[in-house]
């Protein structure tokens, strides 16, 4: 994991334990499902910064006899872990929460508490959601939309965080405007129909992330310019015609997997040959900053 991940997800930490506690307590007071809502999503979301950090800790195991290739998947597997906690204590709660209250209404306390505890959280989400913004702008391409990097990134923990904060954020404005409309309205249901626009919300986001954790724990290939770079470099040597064919795995967020088959020169020697993809090697290197795995097989095109 690299710095930039990093301090966006202590960031997220920081901001999402505050602000759960400070919900909590408005909760308590207000009686606000949106509130109580936000308050367990707040919660979960502190919870997920520190099942990231454990993934990057875990994943930084050197290969041993049975996990020969190392543990770089284990952040692909936390931040999966990661989408199904936002699912179940974020989404299914605050809509359980919110069908209840919308069927058994309760009038929230202290709507002026209530006020200050979402404006206060709004300020420090949107702190976190500008370092996570930031950091990851330092990644993404500027050619692509934030929802291209979100898709087809290979570090998972930004796009987590991304799609947390902006949860987190969209929930609060949610939950702001469901205690506007019961305020003024003095319908407490309003409340709750925040409540259960936050869980649409927040299965919505987990859905997407599932998806995309999902696709990388399967195996995704290397992104096409790159697998592009990787056959110029080994296509440049005059001793190796061709590439007959080749296959990339992302076997981890920094680590890349590429097997590939060659035609070559005749009567090349064996030493010759193996010069030529050791070099071919050391050129594939040259070109990313991912820890490149390489097996290169000479063959005969048929």
């Amino acid at each position: 994991m690299n710095d930039g991940s990093k301090k966006a997800i202590y960031a997220a930490f920081s901001a999402n334990l505050g602000i759960a506690i400070s919900k909590f307590v408005g909760a308590f007071i207000t009686g606000s499902a949106g509130m109580l809502a936000e308050a367990v999503h707040s919660l979960a979301d502190t919870g997920n910064q520190a099942l990231l950090l454990l993934g990057a800790k875990r994943s930084k195991r050197q290969p041993n006899a049975q996990f020969q290739f190392g543990f770089g998947a284990e952040r692909y597997f936390w931040s999966f872990v990661v989408a199904l906690v936002l699912f179940m204590l974020g989404g299914v709660f605050a809509l359980y929460e919110g069908v209840h209250k919308f069927r058994y209404p309760h009038e929230t306390n202290s709507f002026a508490l209530a006020f200050i505890i979402l404006g206060v959280a709004i300020v420090l989400e949107t702190i976190s959601l500008r370092t996570a913004m930031k950091e990851a702008n330092k990644l993404k391409p500027a050619k692509i939309s934030w929802f291209r990097y979100i898709k087809t990134t290979k570090q998972p923990e930004l796009p987590v965080v991304l799609l947390e904060d902006f949860g987190a954020e969209t929930g609060l404005f949610l939950a702001l405007g469901g205690l506007l409309l019961a305020r003024f309205t003095g319908d407490p249901r309003w409340d709750a129909v925040g409540s259960i626009a936050i869980g649409l919300l927040l299965i919505a986001i987990a859905f997407v992330l599932a998806s995309e954790m999902k696709h990388l724990l399967i195996g995704e290939s290397a992104d096409p310019e790159l697998q592009q770079s990787f056959r110029q470099q080994i296509e440049q040597d005059p001793r190796i015609k061709e590439i007959i064919h080749m296959e990339t795995l992302h076997i981890g967020p920094d680590d890349v997997l590429l097997a590939a088959k060659i035609d070559v020169e005749p009567n090349i020697s064996i030493p010759e040959l193996a010069r030529a993809i050791d070099e071919a090697e050391v050129r594939v290197r040259s070109v990313t900053p991912f820890n490149v795995i390489i097996h290169i097989e000479p063959d005969i095109k048929r």
